[in-house]
């Protein structure tokens, strides 16, 4: 097995690639400082022969001072019976004035003959003269050799004549790629193998997730002795994505011992992850692997004993390592140790209140059956430990409330109706007074909010920060048609903060006003305005 591996960052150009996610010229520009700073060694930022997003990337970028990387640029080789240097695409990798170049080019038999529509020959001409002409330019040349894997497969003997040829031309990196994203490991490891029996060339590995298997390719091809890995942060890539970088940096350097990153650099992984899902406007997979919210989760008691005990006995790694923590799950699972670290992280000492500790387990159980869940509503749950407390002081109290929807009066002509109004009554109690008010809104439920914020508004002005940024309401029995039990899962912000509030009930009206108290009481009891 290899010592050192450098890390391929093509987030900016394959990530970008995935259904629904295009990044700007300045969110690229982030992005790329970002990956400097957890230490990757290239960052390829684009094609700018395929478009203009790309080519103004390449102009700006130089502005940019980076510690760690070095820029590449991605292209394709000549084309067939074109000259290298009337091609346009080769024209545009040198006017990028990056360092680094990374061609594509066809590495199977059958994708030159059916794709490309040309000779095996002319193929490798492509190749060499491409590699030749940019390394004459004083550009660092790496070879996508596509298709390797299946080419390989299929005629392994002319797939390894097109490495011995690139080698000869003076590629410095030939990055064997899996591009279908089918192949196994026990293939890779093979082709690998053999195509460090014809060159003596780096190898790099560059894998799609077609088959789910993209991060264990990606190892096996560093085991066999792959030196250089390609992917993107958070598997983002076209179809079913690429290799994940962050589940292959801590891979590679923890479980395998390469020291791809520094320490520090691994511990900023999680915040790298969520920062670039926010920019590809992506809610962060929060059962992703190391940097997922849900990675060092708890919620069986018996896990939760285990852990409190001795922490490697259910995670496999410090979790603090990539920057990422342990998180207690409360739920009708859960058993007291789970309610003690639960009420422990969120700054409530339980651990000689037994009695306590029981009567809680006890209301968690009661609430869930009637549609309360508080695995991702952390904020109900801490103003369950709250109101568990006999000193404790809610800054208000739901009283009633009344919601009314009705379709709009008919036009003066009769002929068409305006739509729908909802306008909700709402009676709260704050510091002994009762305030009733009432609002109209776009829905039941923002009726609510509304009604609910003209009150408080009056005692609390800078709840006005407050945000609902989410709503998702979930049917719990369908088989009761509408009698079923809802559940409302409510987040909400200030602009800083993020929390999740959940209510339950047979009416989906009474689960969201359930919700959308919790989500302003927990804001008011935090900040004690």
């Amino acid at each position: 097995m290899v010592n050192s591996v450098q890390l391929y960052d093509t987030t900016l150009r394959d990530g970008a690639q995935s259904e629904g996610i295009s990044f700007s010229v300045v969110d690229k520009l982030h992005i790329a400082q970002k990956l400097d700073e957890l230490g990757v060694h290239y960052i390829e930022g684009g094609w700018p022969g395929s478009n203009p997003k790309d080519a103004e990337f390449y102009e700006r970028i130089h502005e940019v001072h980076l510690k760690n990387a070095k820029i590449a640029v991605f292209g394709s080789t000549r084309r067939a019976r074109v000259k290298v240097e009337e091609d346009k695409f080769i024209t545009e990798l040198i006017k990028s004035k990056a360092k680094v170049a990374t061609l594509v080019g066809k590495g199977s038999d059958l994708h030159v003959i059916n794709i490309l529509k040309t000779t095996l020959e002319e193929n490798i001409n492509m190749i060499t003269d491409s590699i030749q002409y940019l390394k004459s330019k004083k550009m660092d040349v790496f070879w996508d050799v596509e298709h390797y894997f299946d080419g390989f497969k299929h005629n392994p003997e002319y797939s390894l004549k097109l490495l011995e040829a690139a080698t000869k031309a003076g590629v410095d990196c030939l990055v064997l790629c899996d591009t279908n994203g089918g192949a196994l490991p026990e293939e890779i490891t093979k082709a690998v193998k053999a195509a460090l029996g014809v060159t003596k060339v780096p190898l790099g590995i560059h894998c799609h997730n077609d088959d789910g298997l993209a991060v264990a390719n990606t190892l096996a091809a560093v085991a066999a002795g792959a030196t250089q890995v390609q992917g993107t942060i958070n598997g983002l890539g076209e179809r079913c994505g690429n290799a994940d970088l962050c589940t292959i940096i801590p891979a590679l350097k923890l479980k395998m011992g390469i020291n791809c990153v520094s320490d520090k650099q691994l511990a900023s992984l999680t915040e790298v992850s969520h920062y670039i899902s926010e920019l590809a406007n992506m809610a962060p997979d929060p059962f992703a692997p190391y940097v997922g919210a849900s990675a060092f989760s708890h919620k069986a008691g018996y896990h939760m004993d285990g852990v409190t005990k001795w922490p490697d006995a259910y995670q496999h790694i410090e979790p603090a390592k990539v920057g990422n923590m342990q998180r207690t799950v409360v739920s009708d699972q859960s058993g007291k140790d789970n309610v003690i670290a639960k009420a422990r992280e969120l700054g409530v000492d339980l651990s000689h209140a037994e009695k306590e500790v029981k009567d809680l387990i006890e209301r968690v159980k009661h609430l869930e059956s009637l549609g309360f869940q508080y695995d991702n509503a952390e904020a109900s749950f801490e103003l369950l430990l709250r109101r568990a407390k006999p000193d404790y002081k809610p800054p208000f109290e739901l009283v009633d409330f009344m919601v009314m929807v009705e379709s709009k009066r008919r036009s003066s002509t009769r002929e068409t109706a305006e739509g729908m109004i909802s306008e909700a009554m709402v009676k709260v109690k704050v510091a002994g007074e009762i305030i009733h008010t009432a609002a109209e809104g776009d829905g039941p439920i923002n009726a609510l909010d509304l009604a609910m914020r003209k009150a408080l508004l009056q005692y609390y002005p800078k709840l006005k920060q407050v945000k609902l940024v989410d709503y998702k309401v979930r049917i719990l029995e369908e088989s009761t048609g509408t009698e079923s039990q809802v559940r409302v899962l409510i987040e909400s912000s200030d602009g800083v903060n993020e929390w999740h509030t959940v209510g339950g009930s047979t009416n989906i009206i009474e689960a969201s006003w359930l919700a959308l108290a919790d989500a302003l009481e927990w804001w008011l009891v935090k900040n004690k305005k």
